[in-house]
């Protein structure tokens, strides 16, 4: 069986009174969050400072100490099971600018609810979840 890494975030704007959350939309046509794999010598947090710069052009944003979410799911790849593993961080960006890679077709800054709707798979809406109740008990969210 292969064994694969990714690091991601679930990435939040708190402005105009609101917090909100970007989704991507893939060109597979799932919704979800900022991830990629893990390259050589690069640290969780680098990899999804690259992601996040190489898939939203976001430059500005701050990661929040406390949250590191651990996820596995198994999906096939010619012909062959692989292990994933998405290690998922909580990052506030400082700007709702977005510049798309090729890997994707669109974006939204959601509401909470809105996310939770439009997110494809039940392990990134449980994050969000995750992600949303770290913020509410730090005082960070906006409604």
């Amino acid at each position: 069986m292969l064994h694969e890494k990714s690091c991601g975030a679930v990435i939040y704007i708190n402005n105009q009174d609101k917090t909100r959350y970007l989704l991507l939309n893939y060109t597979a046509g799932h919704w979800d969050f900022v991830k990629g794999n893990v390259e050589a010598n690069e640290s969780e947090k680098q990899t999804v400072t690259r992601e996040m710069m190489e898939e939203t052009g976001i430059t500005t944003a701050e990661f929040i100490e406390g949250f590191r979410e651990s996820l596995s799911y198994f999906y096939r790849r010619q012909g062959l099971t692989v292990n994933k593993e998405v290690i998922v961080y909580l990052i506030e960006a400082q700007t709702d600018e977005i510049k798309l890679s090729f890997e994707h077709i669109n974006y939204l800054w959601a509401d909470y609810q809105t996310a939770i709707e439009k997110l494809t798979f039940k392990n990134a809406k449980e994050t969000l979840e995750k992600a949303h109740d770290y913020l509410q008990k730090k005082g960070l969210v906006k409604d």
